[in-house]
């Protein structure tokens, strides 16, 4: 077959392919991951936008700078989700406020909501929608924060990569962080 023969084949099956989709991913107890389109209990939702293994989304072509294409009503889909604040590896003195930031691309729609979690638990204090805050007066230690965003009309969910962060204890040999 020629290319174009090959490429019109492929769009004609694109087509016929559902627009979205919803993919159940857990681990068992034995470490093993395991992928489903069925829910399973403690089963986290990764939606997969349309987009088959071959970069042919029911939209035609997926790629960088191509949106997947959107059902009616559903909202925009979400193109970055990144935690801008704290960066990773970053050392903070448990003195200074630690300032946490989310980046949404293309912002954040009104059925979307985020749930902040910091060393795996999920902090209450801040509202469905804050994508920035400060985190004050933490104790020495390594802490992990994650984000995840769903979508209430479509269930869907997407978590941006988890940030590692530091607090040490003020130094008495670095006088700028010693408590005056």
């Amino acid at each position: 077959m020629h290319f174009w023969q090959v490429l019109i084949a492929s769009a004609t099956l694109a087509a016929f392919a559902a627009p979205a989709a919803v993919v159940y991913k857990w681990t068992d107890g034995d470490g093993v991951v395991h992928y489903s389109d069925q829910p399973v209990p403690g089963a986290e939702t990764i939606a997969t936008a349309g987009a088959s293994a071959n970069g042919i989304s029911a939209g035609g072509f997926a790629g960088p700078g191509i949106a997947p294409p959107q059902r009616p009503g559903a909202g925009a889909a979400i193109t970055a989700l990144a935690i801008e604040s704290p960066a990773r590896e970053q050392v903070f003195f448990n003195d200074d406020v630690v300032s946490v930031r989310l980046r949404v691309e293309p912002g954040l729609q009104p059925t979307q909501t985020i749930t902040w979690v910091l060393n795996g638990q999920p902090l209450t204090d801040q509202g469905p929608r804050s994508l920035s805050f400060g985190l004050q007066s933490l104790a020495r230690g390594t802490y992990v924060i994650a984000a995840t965003v769903t979508d209430a009309s479509t269930g869907v969910s997407q978590t941006a990569d988890s940030v590692t962060f530091y607090v040490r204890q003020p130094s008495e040999l670095a006088p700028q962080h010693k408590k005056s």
